[in-house]
């Protein structure tokens, strides 16, 4: 697998690949002349080597915490989107005139995908701010999260769907435990062959099962880019569109950090995972399912928090519920 990470630290790399060659052989061979110790700290070296070794990799992983620079393009706005902070920083703004958004520069095929936001303050009331993952064409794949706007002191609702080839109407929506303007929060996509697991700050708020065998298609061949935007939805975003766009209050901003891929990248044909990528010892994720303390937290969520769930609606499927609900 092919972590994606932020390699451009050569100089780093360089210094512990020098400090290997002085400190862990040229100075320890030097102390010791016996051959026994000799060979014994040659082991020991290459133990040392093996160790340092594996905290790079740790260091690199922790660097995936991406630069928007380097993983992100700006795709619309007229400026209203912006990298800040030496690329750590994303922000987007929407006016009367214009939203913003951005995508990714690669395309994946399986990951988790983590990223850090904080939505609009104040009265958000008809903006829409969506962050998901999606195929192009008309029988596209996607995932998403959309933070649907609302009156100071009126919750955010939380809006996810998983559209797959090309068909969605799988809406669950809630409300969250806490204000996601005041501060950042980590939402999270887990995407394998299995299921979809929706996250909120490690608190699964959704799964998505492969129901193939029902003969419901699953998103699993399509690779597919981030996506993000702020846009005016006043039509139908907060109560229905019966509360409009405050535009006295523009420039709305949300603010994007941290992102994180442990993913797959999709290119030219192949992934970075190779044609048995669950084999690797580094692509847990492939096969990670809800263990019993998550299905405890998820059924917490549910119960409390969500607002509505496509798989209760029978007015709406009026000639049965779809078939995946059944093995929610």
């Amino acid at each position: 697998m092919l972590l994606i990470t932020n390699t451009h630290h050569p100089h780093s790399i360089g210094f512990i690949l020098s400090f290997f060659h002085s400190s862990l052989l040229g100075s320890q061979v030097q102390w010791f002349s016996s051959t026994s110790l000799f060979v014994f700290v040659m082991a020991s070296s290459n133990f040392a080597i093996l160790f340092f070794a594996s905290l790079l990799l740790k260091s690199l992983m922790v660097a995936c915490a991406g630069n928007f620079h380097q993983e992100f393009d700006i795709t619309w706005g007229d400026g209203r989107a912006r990298i800040l902070n030496n690329g750590d920083l994303l922000t987007l703004s929407l006016d009367k005139a214009s939203g913003s958004g951005f995508q990714s520069k690669n395309e994946y095929l399986f990951g988790k995908i983590d990223m850090q936001l904080k939505l609009v303050p104040g009265n958000s009331a008809g903006t829409v701010t969506a962050y998901y993952l999606s195929s192009k064409g008309s029988a596209w794949d996607e995932i998403d999260f959309e933070f649907l706007g609302n009156l100071s002191d009126d919750p955010y609702i939380l809006h996810t769907n998983v559209f797959s080839q090309g068909k969605g109407n799988r809406e669950q929506q809630f409300y969250l435990w806490f204000d996601p303007t005041a501060d950042f929060h980590t939402y999270s996509i887990l995407w394998n062959p299995q299921r979809i697991i929706f996250s909120v700050d490690g608190t699964p708020i959704r799964e998505f099962k492969n129901a193939e065998s029902s003969g419901v298609p699953f998103p699993k061949s399509q690779p597919m880019r981030i996506y993000s935007s702020l846009w005016n939805a006043d039509d139908w975003a907060t109560r229905g569109g019966l509360v409009k766009t405050d535009w006295s209050r523009a420039p709305f901003t949300a603010s994007y950090r941290s992102f994180n891929a442990d993913a797959c990248v999709w290119s030219s044909g192949s992934s970075s995972c190779g044609s048995n990528p669950a084999s690797s010892d580094g692509n847990s994720w492939l096969t990670q399912e809800l263990d019993t303390t998550s299905q405890e937290r998820l059924k917490w969520v549910q119960q409390n928090y969500m607002i509505y769930d496509y798989c209760s609606d029978s007015k709406r499927f009026p000639q049965g519920l779809p078939p995946e609900c059944s093995r929610s």
